[in-house]
């Protein structure tokens, strides 16, 4: 035989009734709390959903946010423009240029279905919520009042710093130290530049002082050679060769021999 089932516990009778005027209770014993708007803002949590801003130069025209909306509140008008070729010999391209992007509040029911599919982060939730009209037509915002509240878009969490570096943050940031590579090169190449335009622009000091080469000695200043063989010394002035040995002297412009000066004999005697 099944064995009976255990007697169920009897309910007090008012159990219920004395649990919600326990909640109506504790409730009423509470401090009031006083919201202070419009004079003070809330605190809004910092995923709250107010209204969508628009990046309007990632915006690329693909029109997927319009087709996946599913109240079809999202307007967008544009036309196409031709590209010229980058290169010579290339292919002109079209590009989408947008016209129009409006959204209309006042049938949107804030999914998050447009932002979630935009495959160009052109869409995102701003905390902005004092957006009322007294007209449902003006509920319909374009594309230079999302750009504005576009920018009280917040700031996206940090990283996880175990997380791996995403690829556009990758690609940017291998740019931007290429450029500043670029960058530093350009500088150092003008910086050289202008040092050797500075050193040539300078005056060469004037040649001063005496040279000697192989027992000859010119002396820069009189511009006379002396030849510690021969003995001889020649003043590339007056174009004159004077012998230490014999005491004569050479004109070299008419090669002959100028009389030999006569000594004192005093300094003999002396």
């Amino acid at each position: 035989m099944a064995e009976p089932l255990p007697p169920t516990r009897s309910r007090i009778p008012g159990s219920g009734l004395a649990k919600g005027l326990a909640v109506t209770l504790r409730t009423m014993t509470k401090k009031t709390v006083t919201a202070q708007y419009p004079d003070a803002q809330p605190e809004l949590p910092p995923r709250s959903r107010g209204v969508i801003g628009l990046f309007e130069e990632n915006c690329t025209v693909c029109m997927l946010c319009a087709r996946e909306c599913p109240d079809w509140c999202i307007y967008i008008d544009s036309h196409k423009e031709t590209v010229p070729a980058a290169a010579p010999g290339g292919r002109e391209r079209s590009r989408n240029v947008l016209d129009r992007f409006a959204i209309d509040f006042s049938l949107c029911m804030y999914c998050g279905i447009c932002i979630e599919v935009c495959p160009f982060d052109a869409l995102f939730w701003s905390p902005e919520f004092e957006y009322a009209e007294t007209d449902i037509h003006e509920l319909t915002h374009e594309r230079d009042k999302l750009r504005e509240w576009m920018w009280t878009v917040p700031a996206p969490p940090a990283l996880d710093p175990g997380a791996e570096e995403p690829k556009e943050l990758a690609a940017a940031r291998k740019t931007a130290d290429k450029l500043a590579a670029e960058a530093a090169t350009a500088a150092e190449a003008a910086e050289l530049a202008a040092q050797t335009a500075e050193q040539a622009a300078q005056p060469e000091p004037p040649v001063s002082g005496t040279t000697t080469t192989t027992g000859t000695t010119t002396d820069a200043a009189t511009g006379t050679t002396t030849d510690a063989a021969t003995g001889t010394t020649t003043d590339a002035a007056t174009g004159t060769t004077t012998d230490a040995a014999t005491d004569a002297t050479t004109d070299a412009t008419s090669g002959t021999p100028e009389p030999s000066k006569p000594s004192d004999p005093q300094d003999g005697a002396s």
